[in-house]
């Protein structure tokens, strides 16, 4: 049976995902987007009940259609899940769900990729799987008594969800905040670790504009600050973002030290503390995962090391929508476009430039 081929396979129908298709659509490209989910959004539609973005609508629109939200106002999760589904739909963007990419392969011609639903090839794909891949948690906490529950917070829900009268909150970055504080509603809640730096709510609020061009401009690969800012998150995460360690005390959360591993089944802190809890969040982050990627790249953190997205060890090969792939807000909703449109272009330049080659003749 011969295999379907498309001129770009985009892999990934999240805000990363459809930025690019939406420029590839504009440029008149042969492209198809896959996706796992069976719904547009979803990827967003399943995390927690209360989450919401922390950068203002007017920052959370993608290329060619503005966040439909009032400005200066905060979408919730759902909110995002609806827009990407509809902007799929706006322009018509031929996305492929329920369709998970198990291998990447280079070939003679370009790529096979490897799905659920066969294999497809192409001459050029874009990886658009997002900033959270893998959730990382501790080798150690396989050590926690059985009577201890505890979960990621990629799959945290709600209060509700977790049983007990005292929780530990391990991970002190937004997500680690936000979830610390709506705990802390209902029962004693610590959280431990190091926060990430804060940037100032009103920043967001009165200042947003000069903010947004500074994250855009300012803090990029290409220079000094945006370099430094990018080697710490990589290392220790992104700052906080429409929370900080005052809501925090506000919230009677106790902000406990590190968790440097398990002593009698329970946390124990830098301190040498063993903190008596019966349920445990953690929300440790993620871990980057490119195993499905049969092809060398070279990486930094599990990060593959690209030219703002451009594979340049594998011809062919874009990324978008990575954390810091070019600046910080290359990771934000609306940030992500911009690193979509330059990967596109690049792609629209090799395909004039393949064409207007002519084969010397023999």
């Amino acid at each position: 049976m011969e295999k379907e081929k498309f001129s770009t396979v985009v892999i990934g129908a999240g805000q990363a995902g459809l930025s690019a298709g939406y420029f590839l659509k504009k440029q008149n490209e042969d492209f198809i987007i896959l996706d796992q989910e069976s719904q547009g959004g979803d990827s967003w539609r399943k995390r927690w009940d209360s989450l919401r973005l922390f950068t203002p609508s007017q920052y959370d629109g993608l290329p060619g259609f503005p966040f439909p939200g009032k400005r200066g106002s905060f979408p919730t999760k759902d909110d995002l899940a609806n827009y990407l589904l509809n902007y799929a739909k706006k322009f018509s963007l031929p996305v492929k769900l329920s369709t998970k990419v198990i291998e990447l392969r280079k070939t003679a011609e370009g790529f096979e990729i490897i799905t659920t639903d066969g294999s497809l090839l192409s001459d050029f794909v874009i990886v658009a799987t997002g900033t959270n891949p893998i959730a990382y948690i501790p080798e150690f906490a396989k050590e926690l008594n059985k009577g201890v529950v505890q979960i990621h917070s990629s799959e945290y829900k709600n209060p509700q969800q977790i049983p007990g009268l005292n929780t530990l909150v391990v991970g002190a970055g937004t997500s680690g905040v936000e979830i610390a504080i709506e705990l802390a509603k209902s029962r004693k809640t610590m959280i431990s670790g190091k926060p990430t730096p804060h940037i100032p709510n009103f920043l967001f609020r009165y200042a947003g504009r000069a903010l947004w061009w500074f994250l855009q401009n300012i803090v990029t690969r290409n220079t000094p600050i945006g370099r430094q800012a990018r080697a710490k998150i990589l290392t220790s995460g992104a700052p906080l973002i429409s929370v900080s360690m005052e809501d925090v005390k506000k919230a009677n959360v106790e902000h406990v030290p590190r968790v440097k591993g398990i002593q009698n089944g329970l946390p124990q802190l830098e301190n040498d503390r063993i903190v008596a809890v019966d349920s445990v969040v953690w929300a440790t982050g993620y871990k980057p995962d490119f195993s499905w990627i049969k092809i060398d790249l070279e990486k930094n953190k599990g990060w593959p090391e690209t030219k703002r997205g451009i594979c340049e060890s594998s011809q062919g090969l874009y990324f978008v929508g990575m954390l810091f792939q070019f600046g910080l807000s290359s990771g934000f909703v609306g940030g992500v476009g911009r690193d979509a449109a330059f990967v596109v272009n690049h792609i629209h330049q090799s395909r004039k430039s393949q064409s207007n080659t002519v084969e010397p003749t023999t």
